[in-house]
């Protein structure tokens, strides 16, 4: 990031793109900007930091866009562009034009000191609130481990977020204490919640007794769980745990695909029928848990029989909520090289089918 030249005032607007770890990071970002005594402005602020996204080329136009809106809107305001895009454009060297400051993945939250370091500023915004979609509603978003180890043959994230890591269960819970919003639900977000606590010697079940037995947070749910993170000892936990009331029966489990060709292809090492089994004992468990994923619709090398193998997976399976996305190469990845390509037409028949399927199994259950 470059060096500010000029004195600025101490007003920001913020907004994130993509994940709820990208909404947890604004979340945190937000509130060390009040802390530091910045405020927010929707008039004229001076700052506007984005928080971007590149998990698809869509996602990489849209903040173009943003961008470009922003500029116009707010003529003198300086912008702070961060995130996966940032990150990814600032390696490639094609950023751009529209925001007077890149921050990659790495510097993110250096961002609130750098700003303070310019702006006089007496004291904190005591009382000031951020508008916030997740914060309205009594739910918080709590980062718990960053990066992946897993390089997926069609993912960006490792290149733009770096390898995994995790905070420790007692980092985790002095960020809790410390919240300052009224919340009702702490939503536990990560990019691959499988490395949660291999680098500290932990564990998501042990984070969540932790949480239950050291705050009083009235609710925890996972953003997402990953598939290599529903294993046998997750699992027991989980049956030893369905009666807790502060527990949400809410999984987000994002199997990409349901045909074990295409999920070797996606370098994703699990076998279908034992994710089938993993997903079953969970609604054994409780059948009232809602399980949701994400599909990628019309990677290379899907045919026919591969996008039925998935369809019938989602069909036989617990699984109520499906997340398309519809496939879009992503650079320097591996999927990005590969030539049995799916037309965008068969893309888009091959949603609408699974989105007719998502919905005559959620009509099922409600």
């Amino acid at each position: 990031m470059s060096c500010y030249n000029t004195p600025m005032k101490n007003t920001f607007m913020s907004f994130t793109f993509g994940c709820r770890v990208n909404e947890a990071e604004k979340q945190r970002l937000d509130q060390e900007l009040l802390d530091a005594g910045f405020s927010w402005d929707e008039q004229n602020p001076d700052f506007y930091i984005i928080n971007t996204c590149a998990i698809t080329g869509k996602a990489e136009r849209e903040v173009r866009q943003h961008i470009y809106q922003t500029r116009k809107k707010y003529p003198l305001t300086k912008i702070i562009a961060t995130g996966c895009s940032a990150t990814l454009w600032m390696k490639n060297k094609t950023l751009p034009i529209g925001a007077d400051y890149w921050i990659d993945n790495t510097e993110k939250f250096s961002i609130p000191t750098r700003l303070s370091e310019l702006t006089e500023l007496s004291s904190a915004s005591k009382g000031q609130t951020v508008p916030d979609k997740f914060l309205k509603t009594g739910r918080y978003m709590i980062k718990i481990q960053d990066g992946c180890n897993r390089f997926c043959s069609y993912c960006i994230v490792p290149y733009t977020r770096g390898r995994a890591t995790s905070k420790t269960i007692k980092e985790i819970i002095n960020e809790i204490q410390n919240i300052t919003s009224p919340i009702q639900e702490l939503i536990l977000t990560a990019i691959n919640t499988e490395y949660f606590g291999l680098d500290t010697g932990e564990t998501l079940s042990q984070l969540v007794d932790a949480i239950l037995l050291q705050t009083k947070v009235g609710r925890v749910s996972f953003g997402s769980i990953h598939p290599w993170s529903i294993t046998d000892e997750f699992l027991s936990w989980y049956k030893t745990n369905n009666d807790n009331p502060r527990f949400v029966h809410f999984f987000h489990i994002p199997i990409q695909s349901g045909s074990t060709a295409i999920l070797e292809v996606m370098h994703r090492p699990y076998k279908k029928e034992n994710l089938l089994k993993n997903l079953t004992t969970i609604h054994d468990i409780n059948p009232q848990a809602l399980i949701a994923t994400d599909i990628i619709v019309g990677f290379p090398g899907e045919g026919e029989k591969e996008f039925e193998e998935t369809y019938q997976f989602l069909e036989r399976s617990p699984i109520t909520k499906f997340h398309m996305f519809r496939y879009s190469p992503r650079p320097a990845t591996v999927a990005s090289t590969m030539k049995d390509t799916v037309s965008s037409q068969i893309k888009r028949e091959r949603s609408k089918r699974l989105i007719d399927l998502g919905k005559r199994k959620m009509k099922l259950t409600t």
